[in-house]
């Protein structure tokens, strides 16, 4: 045999010992890649509108405003092999995170879902107010129980769904003045919490004890601001998780609630966390969700203001990034892209 021939036989049997290796070795790291994008103007996998209103007038829409989502491969219940992971970094669609960027070290993948579950929730309820909020409808907010800490006060005489109605009497709308009349008792005070729980009004006194740093004075109940809508709004998305759709279920309601199409028939696409008050913040896999939105054929993407940086540097041929600020800022950035007008606020 050929010195030539022995040394590809040899390479060859190195590159199949590597490949065996390769696929069998798997690594704490989690491949991102570009997810579904859905129109929040259409419907959904079961032909069902997207966001239906009931009990307001509402305007026929067209066009597309449309979310977007990441995919991810791994996780700590299937890790991915080596051989996947680099491949995921020559891609160009793909990004390789640690592990523990998506699941962290302290929390199971059940409760890491759980928390997306819940933040997606949140998202939508926070879009329904900060479009309320953008139209002036007055909303009103409440304050309910998400959760009780074992071995606390609470524990055994407060639920989950609970809503707290009063403080020592004084009346409460929202955590926060929960969390500052509870801030004024010394720790082993006692306080009264009024609250309601299916239709009836009950009154809890509970001594307060310590939290974990020991300096101030708690009863082991984890709360939330709930809204009271003046009408309701159903957003049926299916199983998705995470809060980076807020922006765009915002945009929806507006749309369906102003006379006019809010897009003219353009296809617009984007993401963002989004408060009540309508603020848009930032979110994570942000290459991923341009390169599905242009794909399913977007032309341009509201970009939250803290992305902008990272998106231009990824921005897709054929898709113009619009910087989103707040609610108020996208609809005049849409409104301003659907009259052809120049003044965009866009990403550099």
């Amino acid at each position: 045999m050929s010195r030539r021939a022995t040394t590809l036989t040899v390479a060859s049997v190195l590159v199949l010992l590597l490949a065996i290796v390769g696929s069998a070795m798997q690594v704490p790291y989690v491949a991102l890649m570009p997810g579904p994008t859905s129109n929040t103007l259409g419907t959904n996998d079961k032909g069902q509108p997207l966001i239906r209103i009931d009990g307001r007038q509402t305007y026929p829409d067209e066009g597309h405003l449309n979310f977007t989502t990441v995919t991810y491969r791994g996780g700590p219940g299937g890790r991915i092999d080596l051989f996947t992971a680099l491949r995921g970094w020559l891609a160009g669609d793909t990004a390789i995170v640690p592990e523990e960027t998506i699941f962290p070290k302290d929390e199971s993948p059940k409760e890491v879902d759980q928390q997306n579950t819940r933040a997606m929730q949140d998202s939508q309820q926070n879009a329904e107010a900060a479009a309320l909020h953008e139209l002036k409808i007055p909303v009103t907010t409440r304050v309910v129980i998400d959760g009780i800490q074992k071995g606390r006060p609470a524990d055994g005489v407060l639920k989950t769904g609970d809503e707290i109605t009063a403080l020592d009497g004084q009346k409460v709308t929202s955590v926060s003045q929960v969390v500052g009349a509870t801030a004024k008792h010394k720790i082993g005070d006692s306080l009264t919490l009024t609250y309601t729980r299916g239709g009836k009004e009950q009154k809890a006194d509970l001594k307060t004890v310590a939290d974990p740093s020991g300096k101030r004075a708690v009863v082991g109940i984890v709360l939330s601001d709930q809204y009271k809508f003046p009408f309701k709004i159903d957003i049926s998305i299916g199983d998705i998780g995470g809060p980076s759709a807020g922006l765009m279920f915002s945009l929806a309601i507006l749309d369906k609630l102003t006379p006019g199409p809010l897009t003219k028939g353009k296809f617009i696409a984007g993401t963002g966390t989004i408060t009540p008050e309508g603020e848009v913040g930032p979110i994570g896999g942000i290459q991923q969700k341009m390169i599905a939105a242009r794909k399913a054929g977007a032309t341009a993407f509201l970009t939250p203001a803290d992305n902008c940086a990272d998106a231009a540097k990824a921005r897709p041929d054929g898709l113009r990034l619009i910087r989103a600020d707040t609610l108020h800022g996208a609809v005049q950035a849409i409104n301003a892209l659907t009259a052809g007008k120049g003044d965009i606020p866009a990403c550099k």
